[in-house]
């Protein structure tokens, strides 16, 4: 018995690497931001050095860890030969911008130095003295980036520039040159349902500032 057993542990631990059960079969889904190509080439060539049986989802963690657009990502192998890496993505949600420079910016605040952005996708702008150098925001631009990152897409045509006031800390100034105030980034979503809220008020003919610093109060200057 105790000879069948290990001859039996032998064959598993052989076949685990062997060419039976190799990888051929690679489905990435998921990539939408980023050089699309280069991220499925190197993940797919990545889990062609595997087997379906002998699965090293850290290294495929370390080569999605090259490229910034990507958050994470969870491997499920398919016996023979298939495997699925989903990709969690933290594309580009914002602009920053010095002078005629700028890099794009995850709404984490996640720098994407390198990531080309369409010309046509509209993000939200942030402008600073010079361009982040650091692989994340930090301080008030990270506070700027929470907000501009979290702006609804129905809403990001109307946004004309990010300021940040003393008095009330992150402002967007949307179309009509109207103040809505932030104050920080934090819980970035709910203010801006909260905007989106008094905004989409069929009663609202006039608008001076939005106050969303608390999300459960809302204050409207001007509205009638």
């Amino acid at each position: 018995m105790t000879l069948l057993l290990a001859l039996g542990a032998g064959y598993l631990f052989w076949l685990r690497d062997s060419s039976l059960v190799a990888v051929d079969d690679v489905d990435v889904v998921g990539v939408t931001a980023g050089d699309r190509a280069q991220i499925v080439g190197q993940l797919t060539g990545a889990a062609e050095q595997m087997t379906t049986l002998h699965v090293d989802g850290d290294r495929i963690a370390a080569v999605a860890a090259d490229f910034p657009t990507i958050e994470s990502v969870s491997v499920d192998a398919n016996f023979p030969h298939g495997m699925r890496i989903e990709v969690a993505e933290r594309p580009p949600a914002l602009l920053v911008r010095a002078g005629d420079r700028e890099v794009p910016v995850a709404d984490d605040g996640t720098v994407l130095t390198g990531v080309s952005v369409p010309g046509d996708a509209d993000l939200p702008v942030v402008k600073t003295d010079e361009l982040p150098t650091a692989t994340r925001l930090d301080g008030e631009a990270l506070q700027q980036a929470l907000v501009a990152g979290a702006t609804p897409e129905p809403l990001r045509p109307l946004v004309e520039r990010l300021e940040l006031s003393k008095d009330y800390g992150v402002e967007v100034v949307l179309r009509g040159d109207i103040p809505v105030r932030f104050g920080t980034g934090v819980r970035a979503a709910q203010k801006w349902a909260a905007a989106a809220a008094v905004l989409a008020d069929p009663k609202l003919d006039y608008l001076s500032y939005l106050d969303v610093r608390v999300p459960e109060r809302p204050a409207a200057g001007g509205a009638a």
